[in-house]
């Protein structure tokens, strides 16, 4: 996929201020400090579209952007950050959580995952409660530049072992580096596929 124009569009502080959902919408959601701003702007070609804080926890909004005036790139608030008060963390988990099951474009959820790191908990998870409620969702490995290839390669069997304990089959995995744009095409490439597939048997969205 050629990515010709990129913009902007709105941050919602609640589902229902979200734009008209009558185009495809794919979202990106993770830990903070995932790595999900550098994933964005390297997908996209651009250096600074999605903002990087310096203070994980801190985006609270529902970020949209179109992309070629005919698909939305949706950034999702970071969930689980521990120095945000219980309060915040539950607004959190509402906000992402009612995003999610009543936006009714939604096509598809990367979930990012930090490729360092041992399967965590809270994105076991979250995993989980996408399965139960049907979400349809990809599973996205990022930081792949940070591991020697031998490591990375031994990070991402462990956790599909680890998700093999409860899921038969396992959703599309992608491997990732923002920095370097790993991945990413392979990601822009399964978009415009779906969307060709959504335009050729005529499917429309409704508010």
């Amino acid at each position: 996929m050629v990515i010709k124009t990129a913009e902007f569009v709105k941050s919602s502080g609640k589902w229902q201020e979200c734009p008209e959902g009558t185009i495809p919408e794919y979202a990106f959601i993770g830990r903070s400090n995932v790595g999900k701003s550098s994933l964005i702007n390297g997908m996209l070609n651009r250096k600074d579209l999605a903002k990087t804080s310096g203070t994980p926890g801190k985006t609270q909004l529902i970020n949209h952007f179109i992309i070629n005036e005919n698909w939305y790139l949706t950034d999702l608030p970071g969930y689980g950050y521990a120095k945000v008060s219980k309060v915040m963390r539950r607004d959190f988990e509402k906000l992402i959580n009612n995003y999610i099951l009543n936006r009714n474009n939604l096509v598809n959820l990367f979930v990012l995952v930090d490729s360092r790191h041992s399967p965590q908990s809270i994105d076991l998870e979250f995993i989980q409660w996408c399965g139960e409620s049907g979400v349809p969702f990809s599973i996205v490995f990022t930081k792949a530049d940070k591991l020697k290839p031998n490591v990375l390669i031994k990070n991402v069997e462990d956790y599909k072992a680890e998700l093999h304990k409860t899921w038969e089959d396992l959703p599309e995995i992608y491997v990732t580096s923002g920095e370097k744009k790993t991945g990413t095409e392979e990601i822009l490439s399964f978009i415009q596929k779906t969307n060709e597939f959504l335009n050729n048997n005529s499917v429309t969205f409704n508010e």
